[in-house]
């Protein structure tokens, strides 16, 4: 409703499932339009508020897949099945799958970065004729820190999946190794027609990048999105300001000819 942007409203916590000991998946009452990489500012009363990024679109929630590190999302972490937390959005520019539609598309997707683009994964996982191709190379620390791993397992029925990690563990049989290892290997019809999303820390970004267009990717057919710390989420306050560009309605999610100038 225009005028109530800044309002949050209550939502009642329809699933709690956990990934790891500081990540958790909060499915969320929601009914409303929202679209992968979008994100919502998540309250409590006297404890403040956290940007979470959309890691699920359901008919009447979303997921808010959150990270135990610091005030805020620590007393998130207090909340259960059947308890509601404050929230207000959905914020900023998501990812439109009809941009990614009728052409071969590529996700690299490190850690919690897998979290924007997870609903883009999903939605072309179920619907596969939509697209010429899918390969998605996502990376972690360590297999205990993946994330959504039933989806993975559902995810490569429908597409190319490099599942892989910085360091391996006894007993691990997976791939091992940076998400830019498996961008050679890449099995694509016309990589100069090809989309590609990026996700994930600064570094990663950067040098993934580098590989597909290293690869034969045009920088306009990829897409990045950043985090920063964004607090009014309107682009009033100005804490996530970069030149002319506020995150938090510019982004986080960039055409790559607009986000490779974003710099600090």
């Amino acid at each position: 409703m225009k005028g109530q942007e800044y309002a949050p409203f209550l939502s009642k916590i329809v699933k709690v499932k956990k990934h790891t000991e500081i990540e958790y998946t909060f499915s969320m009452e929601y009914f409303g339009k929202v679209k992968p990489g979008q994100f919502f500012q998540v309250s409590i009363p006297k404890y403040g508020e956290a940007p979470i990024s959309v890691s699920g679109i359901g008919p009447d929630y979303v997921d808010l897949t959150i990270r135990r590190v610091g005030r805020v999302t620590g007393e998130v972490f207090e909340r259960y099945e059947g308890d509601s937390l404050f929230m207000r959005g959905p914020y900023g520019n998501g990812f439109d799958v009809d941009d990614y539609k009728d052409s071969e598309l590529v996700i690299i997707a490190g850690g919690t970065g897998v979290s924007p683009v997870r609903g883009v994964a999903e939605y072309f996982s179920h619907h596969p004729g939509e697209q010429r191709g899918m390969t998605m190379i996502a990376g972690f620390k360590s297999p205990g820190d993946i994330l959504f791993q039933a989806d993975f397992k559902e995810w490569e029925k429908t597409m190319d999946l490099f599942l892989t990690v910085d360091g391996a563990e006894d007993g691990y049989e997976g791939r091992v190794g940076l998400v830019t290892k498996y961008i050679p290997d890449l099995n694509l019809k016309d990589a100069s027609s090809a989309k590609a999303i990026v996700v994930g820390p600064p570094a990663m970004m950067r040098f993934s990048v580098k590989g597909l267009l290293e690869r034969g990717f045009l920088e306009e057919n990829i897409w990045v999105s950043y985090e920063r710390k964004m607090c009014c989420g309107i682009g009033k306050c100005g804490h996530c300001r970069i030149g002319d560009k506020y995150v938090c309605v510019d982004g986080p999610v960039f055409p790559y000819t607009v986000g490779k100038n974003l710099l600090d």
